[in-house]
C-alpha cells in the first residue's frame, strides 16, 4: 500500500517552500527516519524523513518545485517485514561480512548536509577526515576535504571550448534570495544610521585568561567573548527600552523581554538564531546557547521557532577579520550591534601611550525611532560595561 510523502507543516509565518533536493531516487530503499528530501524555506531547510523501512516509489515534486504546507510530494511503499528476521539471522551467521559492512553504516551516521555533499561530489567517505562524535563526518569536514582537492587539482569549467572568459550561471537559493530582498527592503524602508565607538578588551581578556580553564571545567563550555556582549546588551536595553522596541505601522511596540539574535554565517547564507529571554540566563547558560545554536546553524538543524522573534541582534564580523563595518538592521528590530576583530593599538591612558587590545563597535539604528543621543548613550553603556566587567555582575 502506497503511503503519501508530505512536506512538513509550515508555521503561519512561512507561506511555502522549495524542494531543495531528494536524497533518494525512485525505487531506492530507505530506512526508518532516514532523510529522503529537504525543503528549503525563507528561513531554514526542513527535512522529510521516511516513516518506516521501505522504498521511495514515486516522486511527485521535483527539485526546484514550490510546495505548500503538508502538500503531497511523493509516494512511499513499506518494506515486507516478513522476510526481515531471516535476513537478520543470515547476517549473524557470517560475522566477517558484518565487519565488512561497517563503512556503510558510518555513512548513515553522517548528517544530511554532509551526505548531500558527499553524493553530489561522488566522494569516498572513507577518505574524508571525520571530526564529529563517533567518527561522524560533518558538513564542515566535507567542505574542508573539497577545499583541499580544489587546491591540488585543476578546476573543471563547463563552458564553450572557444571561450577564454568562461561564465557559470547558478540559480540563487531561496534563502539567499530572501536575504537579498530583506536587505534591500531595510535600506529602502528605514532611516538607518550607524554610530561608532571602541572598547578596550583587556579586562575581558584578563578575566578569560584567569578563569577560562576553571570555567570550562565547571560548565563544560569555553568562556568566549559573545556571552559578555549579550549580557552587556541586555543591561543596556533595560536602561534604554526604546532600543528594544519596534515599529508596527503607526505604533511603537515596547517589548518587556530581551530576545537576542546572534548572527551566524553558514554556507547557505546568514542566519540569526534567537536566544529567548536572554535576561534570565547566566553567563554559562548563554555560552551554551550560543555554542548550540552555532553548531545547529552550520549543520542546517535550526528549527523555525529558534529563528523567530528577536528584539536586538549582535553580529560578529571580527571572526572573519573585519576591522570596521556598518551592520544592516534585522527588521523589524530597531538596532543591531556589530563586533569586530580585536587589534592591538596605541592608546592614551593617564597621559601615557600604551598598547591595548582594542575593538571597534558599530551600532546601526533606525532614526525613525531612535535619535542620535539615545543611540550614542546606548553604545557607550555597552562600552563601559565591557571595560569594567564587574558592572555586568552588579547590573550597573
Amino acid at each position: 500500500m502506497a503511503i503519501e510523502i508530505k512536506s512538513p507543516t509550515f508555521p503561519e509565518s512561512i507561506a511555502d517552500g522549495t524542494v531543495a533536493n531528494w536524497t533518494k531516487k525512485e525505487g531506492e530503499s530507505v530506512s526508518q527516519d532516514e532523510v529522503i528530501a529537504e525543503i528549503e524555506t525563507d528561513k531554514v531547510v526542513l527535512e522529510v524523513v521516511a516513516p518506516s523501512d521501505g522504498v521511495v516509489s514515486k516522486i511527485l515534486k521535483n527539485e526546484g518545485d514550490i510546495v505548500n504546507s503538508a502538500e503531497v510530494i511523493g509516494e512511499f511503499s513499506e518494506a515486507d517485514t516478513n522476510n526481515q528476521p531471516k535476513a537478520a539471522k543470515e547476517i549473524k551467521e557470517e560475522p566477517p561480512e558484518v565487519i565488512q559492512e561497517q563503512p556503510k553504516k558510518v555513512i548513515n551516521k553522517n548528517g544530511p548536509a554532509a551526505k548531500k555533499l558527499i553524493s553530489e561530489n561522488n566522494l569516498d567517505v572513507t577518505s574524508i577526515k571525520a571530526s564529529g562524535k563517533d567518527n561522524r563526518v560533518t558538513k564542515a569536514d566535507v567542505v574542508n576535504h573539497l577545499s583541499k582537492e580544489e587546491h591540488s587539482s585543476s578546476p573543471i569549467i563547463t563552458s564553450k571550448p572557444t571561450s577564454k572568459r568562461p561564465e557559470k550561471r547558478v540559480k540563487m537559493t531561496r534563502l539567499r534570495s530572501t536575504i537579498a530582498k530583506r536587505l534591500v527592503n531595510v535600506q529602502q524602508e528605514t532611516a538607518m544610521l550607524t554610530t561608532f565607538n571602541e572598547v578596550d578588551m583587556l579586562p575581558i581578556k584578563e578575566l578569560r585568561a584567569k578563569y577560562g580553564q576553571e570555567f570550562e571545567k565547571q560548565h563544560g563550555v569555553k568562556l568566549g567573548f559573545m556571552g559578555f556582549f549579550v549580557i552587556a546588551a541586555v543591561q543596556a536595553l533595560k536602561k534604554s527600552p526604546i532600543v528594544n522596541a519596534s515599529i508596527d505601522g503607526n505604533d511603537v511596540v515596547y517589548h518587556g523581554y530581551q530576545d537576542i539574535g546572534v548572527a551566524v554565517s553558514t554556507e547557505r547564507g546568514l542566519v540569526v538564531p534567537i536566544i529567548k529571554d536572554a535576561d534570565m540566563k547566566s553567563l554559562p547558560e548563554l555560552e551554551k546557547s550560543i555554542l548550540e545554536y552555532s553548531e545547529k546553524a552550520r549543520d542546517g538543524k535550526l528549527s523555525i521557532d529558534e529563528m523567530q522573534g528577536g528584539t536586538f541582534t549582535i553580529s560578529n564580523g571580527g571572526v572573519f577579520g573585519s576591522l570596521l563595518s556598518t551592520p544592516i538592521l534585522n527588521a523589524p528590530q530597531t538596532a543591531i550591534l556589530g563586533m569586530h576583530t580585536i587589534q592591538e593599538r596605541p592608546v592614551a591612558r593617564n597621559g601615557e601611550v600604551v598598547i591595548r587590545p582594542m575593538m571597534y563597535l558599530a551600532m546601526s539604528y533606525d532614526h525613525r525611532l531612535l535619535d542620535g543621543k539615545e543611540a550614542v548613550r546606548f553604545l557607550v553603556s555597552i562600552k563601559e560595561q565591557l571595560e569594567s566587567p564587574e558592572r555586568l555582575l552588579l547590573n550597573l
